[in-house]
């Protein structure tokens, strides 16, 4: 849902550790961490992902200004259902880690209150200014979207290499983390892609699952609407037995998969 605005930054990337740029929120989410989430989009994106549902979130200079004061005003009117759910709240996108110092101050505001904090990332910006939105997330679900170095360019038009260092990062510091995939025919569901990602994600410490999502043509009409080319527009979504296949080989590199 809209969130109400403020007035524009005087430069549309502006963020800072008491305002950023939104797209909207969702209020009672339950596909983004555990439990009711309240979900955040940031505005931004550096990733160009062919299966983007959500590219309305790439353009930085869009979205909407927030005050923190206001986002936590609001998160804390759903804090009965975080209790009751096991919920909290998830940052996404769009990417947030464009908005470091933005997202560390929500997150931790919301831990100052006693909500769980989950952060939704490709892992991809800068990675010393990343690193500190760590210390006041409790779970980080982390997008990696092929092993292959190729198939990671043809799918999100960026290199491979950084979400690696930010995922071997993660380990290092045994952050809880969640690795997501998405499946898509065609492009990123070639099994030695798949197997390479699962022997990478089992040396991983902290990693509490992976979960394998099925593409979806959910967004294809915001690309039609912006005008942007849609690549995978005669590209169905994987078959119950194409998902049970790739699931199956994490499993078999002894990691649990939803």
């Amino acid at each position: 849902m809209p969130f109400p605005t403020a007035p524009h930054p005087p430069h549309p990337n502006l963020s800072s550790a008491s305002k950023g740029r939104i797209h909207s929120v969702e209020p009672s989410s339950t596909v983004d961490g555990p439990g009711i989430r309240y979900v955040i989009f940031t505005q931004g994106c550096l990733l160009r992902c062919q299966y983007c549902h959500n590219p309305d979130t790439r353009d930085p200079l869009g979205g909407e200004e927030v005050t923190i004061d206001a986002l936590i005003d609001d998160i804390q009117h759903y804090q009965s259902y975080f209790t009751y759910s096991g919920g909290g709240v998830t940052i996404t996108g769009g990417e947030p880690l464009l908005q470091p110092e933005f997202v560390r101050e929500v997150f931790r505001r919301c831990q100052e209150l006693g909500i769980h904090t989950a952060l939704d990332t490709s892992g991809f910006p800068d990675f010393e200014r990343s690193k500190p939105v760590l210390d006041y997330v409790d779970l980080v679900l982390l997008d990696i979207k092929s092993f292959d170095s190729e198939i990671y360019h043809r799918a999100t038009h960026v290199d491979l290499a950084p979400t690696l260092q930010f995922a071997r990062h993660l380990s290092a510091i045994a952050k809880p983390t969640w690795v997501r995939f998405v499946l898509v025919p065609g492009l990123t569901d070639d099994s030695a892609n798949i197997k390479g990602l699962a022997q990478f994600v089992a040396t991983l410490q902290g990693v509490e699952k992976v979960e394998v999502l099925p593409f979806h043509k959910m967004g294809e009409y915001k690309w039609k609407e912006l005008g942007f080319p849609y690549l995978l527009e005669n590209t169905d979504p994987p078959t119950p037995e194409q998902i049970e296949s790739a699931k199956a080989i994490f499993r078999h590199y002894g990691l649990r998969v939803d």
